[in-house]
Parts: C-alpha cells; structure tokens; sequence
C-alpha cells in the first residue's frame, strides 16, 4: 500500500541535500512524521496546505517501513500512518510536484 507525505519547497530541498528528514515543523512538534494514504490526501492537502503552491508530493511503500510505521486514529477517528523514525530518501518510491489549481491541489490520476 502506497502513502504519502506533501513538503512545502524549502523542506523539501532540505530532505533531498541531507538524505534524510524528521519532517516538517509539525512532525517535529508531534514527534513522528506524518503521511495519508490516497483518499486522506486531498482532505489533509486542504486542511494543512490550502492555497500554497510549490509543493511536492512523496509516495511510499507502508510495508517497507517496518514497525516503525504505526497506524493511529486521527480526524473523525480515520487511521493514519505515523512514522516514528527519520524519512530517508531511499523510502521514497517517487516524488512529483503537487500544483495548484483553481480547484485546489492537483494531485496525479494515479495515485492508489
């Protein structure tokens, strides 16, 4: 199963010239790193990143973070995926830019 992790541009720039990130200023804040799976993307891209451009859009494997990826209930109760170590790139399955649009955030048709 595929998830996903959305960084603003100066964080993500800073994840690819270290390898490696304990995530954004909120990750820090809640001490692991936050992702969502396909269908919480668009609803976590509106509620944390509504109106900004330049963002890039991370998928993962969930099984090839080992037990260091916990599932723990979020907003309304949903299960999330919380990491509680550093990303590192080599996780990273792909990344792509997250436009935005008149919409919202324009995120890939394939996404799973």
């Amino acid at each position: 199963m595929l998830i996903y992790k959305i960084f603003r541009a100066d964080e993500w720039a800073a994840f690819q010239a270290a390898g490696e990130t304990p995530g954004a200023p909120v990750d820090l804040t809640d001490g692991f790193v936050h992702f969502s799976t396909a269908t919480q993307a668009a609803e976590t891209a509106a509620k944390h990143f509504a109106g900004e451009d330049g963002l890039e859009l991370l998928a993962l494997d969930a099984e090839t973070l080992g037990e260091a990826l916990k599932w723990e209930p979020s907003r309304g109760g949903a299960l999330f995926p919380h990491l509680y170590r550093v990303l590192r790139m080599n996780d990273v399955l792909w990344h792509r830019p997250l436009p935005l649009g008149p919409q919202g955030h324009e995120f890939p048709e394939d996404m799973e």
